[in-house]
């Protein structure tokens, strides 16, 4: 990755109208309905972008998406890159960098992910407060990263406490159950064996997913502002484990999708 390439991704999208965007956002598994509160939408796709990475899961689009949400300029991922993909860290965090350099203040970041504590249950809604790296790797170990910021980035706190904040308070007012806990990160793509739920559980992991950590780093290399959520789509009891439905996990996202939009939606608004 060079900075000429950021930049050429970043006039490709100027020229196509996406201009100082205040607030960007990735969007998770089965958690695509936001596009549709996006005002006077402008599209790019993935594989027009220059430097851009393809998406290839089936139920992840590939598209950014500028326009209004809330009175504010916002840029959306729809569809994001996974390591189990193929990917390298590099190359799933390509698009962070980029629309930091569009001009985003601001990252919310949303996925699915199952639930290690057994006090959560399927179509819970969890506030991230902080997370274990189990993908082996950063986005931030490759030889030229010194042009791009500081090699060693405190992660003391790195998910934003003051939009922390304002999600429970927004959570509280609108009446929506939020939990908080850590986020394990995983590689995947196969999910966890019983006694790989017992390990995160162990070291103190509430929830676990194959991705968002990476996103993370890079942000608070940024130096980034971000907020993170997850939709809880199973619940991952070691001593009574069923098999899991992606259809069910996708259905149980879609299910929770419209609280995360409304937390999303009034943490704009407040911003």
């Amino acid at each position: 990755m060079t900075q000429k390439q950021i930049d050429e991704s970043v006039a490709y999208l100027k020229k196509r109208g996406f201009e100082t965007p205040e607030i960007g956002i990735v969007l998770g598994t089965g958690l695509g309905q936001l596009v549709h509160m996006i005002e006077n939408p402008t599209v790019a796709h993935y594989n027009h972008i220059p430097y851009f990475p393809l998406a290839t899961v089936e139920f992840h689009s590939g598209k950014l998406i500028y326009g209004t949400i809330e009175g504010k300029k916002a840029v959306v991922m729809q569809g994001r890159f996974h390591l189990y993909e193929g990917y390298d860290f590099v190359d799933i965090t390509y698009p962070i960098r980029v629309m930091h350099q569009l001009g985003i203040k601001k990252l919310f970041v949303s996925n699915a992910a199952g639930a290690i504590n057994l006090d959560f249950k399927k179509g819970d809604i969890m506030l991230i407060e902080d997370h274990i790296n189990l993908q082996g790797g950063s986005p931030l170990a490759f030889k030229n990263v010194v042009e791009f910021g500081n090699r060693f980035v405190d992660m003391s706190e790195p998910y934003d406490l003051e939009m922390r904040n304002k999600i429970e308070a927004i959570a509280a007012r609108e009446n929506i159950s939020l939990k908080k806990g850590v986020y394990a990160s995983v590689v995947g793509p196969q999910l966890e064996t019983k006694a790989e739920y017992r390990m995160l559980k162990i070291i103190g992991a509430d929830a676990v997913g194959m991705s968002t950590v990476p996103e993370v780093i890079v942000a608070n290399h940024l130096r980034l502002p971000i907020v993170a959520v997850s939709v809880l789509t199973d619940e991952c009891d070691p001593d009574n484990l069923e098999p899991v439905d992606v259809q069910e996990i996708l259905e149980i996202a879609e299910q929770t999708e419209p609280k995360m939009i409304k937390l999303f939606k009034e943490l704009i608004k407040e911003l």
